[in-house]
């Protein structure tokens, strides 16, 4: 591998990762799954493929396009801001009821509902179409060939290594969260995350 295309991989490394790490809605999601142990292959997977479509299609010039296109723009935030807005919801009222947790801790959740909820989190988020598509997208006009090509796959690459460890290693954190009290506060923070992100998305129409 050339030093151009080395770079590039490493830069789209760097950014991909300096997105994804940021707290957001998938993020606290994953943390969540990961600390039930509740189908943390699968949905890990749907967010980082996810992430390495949205990246793909901006790396070929969609953010380009999605930039230009106010009302697509709008309508996505707004059905972004409610779905996490009833999200922000569901997570205080678990909060106020830790038998609920428990009883979740113990058994096994249904598969479709928690993966309709990652692709929720994943395509009704504004964010990632900034963060993915017109972001990551426009800085690879940069690059040209395989060194666009690598800092596409650096950025993709980056959404993997994050989401699998986000997913896996939350279990390290399993004896603080054995007291209901932990997961009280996981899920007053996650209500918090989800309403202020949902706010940010409604303040950017006004």
């Amino acid at each position: 591998m050339s030093t151009p295309v080395l770079s590039a991989a490493i830069s789209g490394f760097l950014l991909g990762a300096s997105l994804i790490i940021a707290i957001g809605a998938q993020n606290a999601f994953i943390l969540r799954q990961g600390l039930l142990r509740q189908h943390v292959f699968i949905l890990s997977l749907i967010c980082a493929a996810s992430d390495a479509l949205l990246i793909a299609a901006g790396v070929a010039g969609l953010g380009t396009l999605i930039a230009q296109s106010p009302r697509l723009i709008m309508a996505v935030t707004v059905g972004g801001a409610l779905f996490l807005f009833t999200y922000a919801a569901i997570a205080f009222r678990r909060a106020m009821k830790p038998e609920v947790l428990k009883a979740a801790k113990s058994g096994e959740a249904r598969l479709w509902p928690a993966i309709a909820a990652c692709l929720a989190f994943t395509f009704l988020n504004p964010h990632v179409y900034l963060d993915t598509v017109v972001l990551l997208g426009g800085l690879s006009a940069a690059y040209e060939g395989q060194a666009r090509l690598a800092y596409g796959l650096g950025a993709a690459t980056a959404s993997f290594v994050w989401f699998f460890g986000l997913g896996y290693g939350a279990r390290l954190l399993e004896p603080v969260f054995a007291r209901p009290a932990a997961w009280r506060v996981l899920d007053l923070l996650i209500g918090l995350v989800m309403a202020a992100i949902g706010l940010s998305l409604l303040s950017r129409l006004a």
